[in-house]
């Protein structure tokens, strides 16, 4: 089954490889695909969609020493087959194990972490310019693989612009699959199918290159006159000239399941002087009928077996999720207001939106994977009249910061911010946890910044957030819904909601930790500590009140908080002791270090970081036995 597949210890070992054995290769590559993707959630569709590419890139260049990047970096499960980590793919996803994305610190052939799209064309570009600097590195090649989900990026278009200024040898290889997670949208998914459909365009453009480029020029006149007449010719072929005018080299498209074609044009275009696109056509879950016809669906498909007439998904959940509890919150607001609005950036599938779109078409927008152009977009609409609600992953919100200070919250526009997979996203690792959101947005003048302490919380969070006159974001994380029992106060602004009073200690949780808080809470009740748990509920104003009366009444107090400690709720808390000269040395904090996180299942990384029951107890019962309990109850004798 692995036959070619286990005698690859690196890229070098393709070179001895027939054509024949290259596309058996690929066979037994995605069959390693299918095996991990039998086991855990992972990234499937568009993997299988790269594999041949992947191997006439390795054939083609040596990237030990020439310089390959991929954008989006989930599409790298076949490089790293390839690239000496064969032996250690059955850990991908898993603790301890390979990273679903590139990883510097697992190979040299890794060069970023790259998690979040469009910035492949950058950093390549950077590399080369470097190269070139320095002696003898000048013979390094640089490859930047990028999807058409992610070319729309304004950064992309940022950066080929600087590529045809500088006129570096640089190959761009446009990966066109007619998706990113969702089908892609916009103009230049338009164009980009033009360019793929038109039935001549390959060949008629290379016989009608080579013709010109022999007719001889006479005079300045006859020059400029052919010049025009090449111009009109090659707008005409390929539906305008928006690469060749950015003075980027356009080329394709071109089958991307076809490893000969690939590595035939590959060798053409390697040593072209200035920046080269490849336009390489290749389709999203290839050799996995259920993958291809269902991309979507498979593009982080559940653990499933499979079966002759194709695949059976298993280990569903009955139990929503936080991102489906936002879903139906946001449906029932646009049924209720005709002026809310809601936007994504291509994560129409990762929100659980498809139904919001399909219900209410006139009032969804996706904009693509171009997060500033989404927030300043909303900002528009709210200026407008409307109330536009914008749902985007925390992680890729910080692409958008410049637009959240200048075109909302400046300006005190009314627009909503949903922060899906806020917190630890689990295997996705360091480039998707949304750790700094809370430090991030508490920092902007005007916005309100909400965490829901369980399910019970957030629908009524996102209506107060529509019917204040401002900004405001809520966060939630890629996770089970919880609910903790208790009586239901109204959500108010800067109002925390107190679950109970404890006098040796006050946990105070940010967001939906509070079911591990309260489950703490319980167990150290049982130990005979009389523990309280306060739900904050508001970053953004604080309820200063409670929390003060918290610190000062408690023998000790714990922030819990899914998010980096630097700047987060804990620091608001402790800003707010020190604002009102309330000592607060018996306050601690809980939550993310200083440090990325790596992967994991979200419950390991909890308990590694003593974020769930146990260590929230844990921390309780270390402060009892350090006497700050038992000081507390002196300080208030006192």
């Amino acid at each position: 089954m692995d036959e070619l597949l286990s005698r690859i210890e690196s890229p070098k070992d393709l070179r001895r490889l027939s054509l024949v054995e290259l596309e058996r290769l690929a066979s037994e590559m995605r069959e390693a695909l299918c095996n991990v993707v039998a086991n855990r959630t992972a990234h499937f569709a568009s993997n299988l969609g790269v594999v041949e590419l992947c191997l006439a890139l390795h054939t083609v260049f040596d990237f030990s020493r020439d310089r390959l990047i991929w954008d989006t970096g989930h599409q790298i499960y076949p490089h790293k087959l390839i690239t000496g980590r064969y032996r250690r793919f059955s850990t991908i996803r898993t603790k301890g194990g390979l990273m679903g994305y590139p990883n510097p610190h697992e190979s040299d052939y890794d060069l970023f972490m790259t998690g979040h799209a469009g910035c492949s064309v950058s950093t390549v570009l950077g590399m080369k310019s470097g190269d070139d600097l320095q002696p003898g590195e000048q013979d390094r090649h640089a490859v930047a693989v990028i999807g058409d989900g992610a070319f729309p990026s304004g950064i992309v278009f940022e950066a080929l612009n600087n590529a045809g200024g500088l006129k570096k040898r640089l190959l761009v290889i446009l990966n066109d699959n007619k998706m990113s997670i969702c089908p892609r949208v916009g103009g230049l998914a338009d164009y980009l199918d033009r360019l793929r459909l038109n039935p001549f365009y390959t060949g008629l453009k290379q016989e009608v290159s080579r013709a010109l480029s022999k007719v001889p020029l006479v005079g300045d006149q006859m020059e400029r006159l052919l010049e025009q007449a090449r111009d009109s010719i090659k707008a005409g072929l390929h539906g305008g000239m928006l690469f060749e005018e950015l003075g980027i080299r356009y080329m394709g498209p071109i089958d991307g399941h076809n490893i000969g074609q690939l590595c035939k044009y590959l060798r053409l275009v390697k040593d072209v002087e200035g920046p080269v696109l490849l336009h390489v056509v290749t389709e999203k879950g290839h050799g996995f009928q259920p993958a291809a016809a269902d991309p979507v669906f498979f593009h982080t498909p559940a653990p499933f077996k499979r079966e002759q007439n194709g695949a059976v998904a298993v280990k569903k959940s009955s139990t929503p999720s936080y991102t489906n509890i936002a879903s139906r919150a946001i449906e029932a607001v646009l049924r209720r207001n005709p002026k809310v609005t809601v936007m994504t950036a291509a994560m129409c599938q990762g929100n659980n939106l498809e139904h919001v779109r399909d219900t209410f078409p006139d009032r969804f927008f996706d904009t693509g994977i171009c997060e500033s152009h989404a927030v300043a977009f909303a900002a528009g609409q709210a200026k407008s009249g409307l109330r536009p609600v914008v749902d985007i992953y925390s992680t890729f919100l910080q692409r958008s910061y410049d637009q959240l200070f200048q075109e909302v919250a400046l300006q005190n526009l009314p627009v909503t911010f949903m922060l899906d997979r806020a917190g630890l996203t689990g295997p996705d690792g360091p480039t998707h946890h949304g750790m700094f959101d809370l430090g991030y947005m508490r920092l902007l003048p005007n916005m309100v910044v909400m965490a829901p302490g369980d399910e019970a919380d957030l629908a009524p969070m996102l209506d107060f957030a529509l019917e204040h006159d401002g900004p405001a974001a809520l966060r939630y994380p890629k996770a089970t819904a919880q609910r903790v029992d208790r009586p239901l106060a109204p959500i108010e602004l800067g109002r925390a909601e107190v679950l109970d009073w404890g006098h040796d200690c006050m946990l105070v949780a940010c967001g939906t930790l509070l079911s591990e808080c309260a489950s703490a809470a319980a167990t150290l009740r049982g130990e005979g500590l009389d523990v309280g748990v306060i739900n904050a509920r508001f970053v953004k104003p604080l309820d200063t009140e409670t929390i003060l009366r918290a610190i000062e009444t408690a023998s000790v107090v714990i922030t819990v908080e899914e998010g980096a400690l630097a700047g987060g709720f804990g620091s608001a808390v402790l800003e707010a002791a020190a604002d009102a000269g309330v000592p607060a040395a018996h306050v601690r904090r809980l939550g993310v270090p200083d440090r990325f996180i790596e992967h994991g299942e979200r419950a390991e990384l909890l308990g590694d970081l003593g974020l769930d029951a146990a260590g929230i107890a844990a921390a309780v019962r270390e402060l009892a036995t350090d006497g700050q309990l038992v000081r507390g109850h002196e300080r208030r004798a006192g």
